[in-house]
């Protein structure tokens, strides 16, 4: 996928990987659910869930 075709989900994963971030802790929701669509279809970032904001 060329970068003038990605989506702004891809582009934040994207940048976690160039950063090389390899765990990320969260609590899906709402305005992030594209960004957890593509933390999952990819293999280099685990996601940690936690059970409350304050916990992430």
């Amino acid at each position: 996928m060329t970068a003038n075709s990605m989506t702004g989900a891809q582009m934040v994963v994207q940048a976690l990987v160039d950063q090389g971030v390899d765990t990320v802790f969260g609590y899906p929701g709402g305005a992030v659910l594209p960004i957890y669509d593509e933390l999952f279809q990819q293999s280099k970032i685990k996601h940690i869930l936690v059970r409350h904001e304050q916990g992430a």
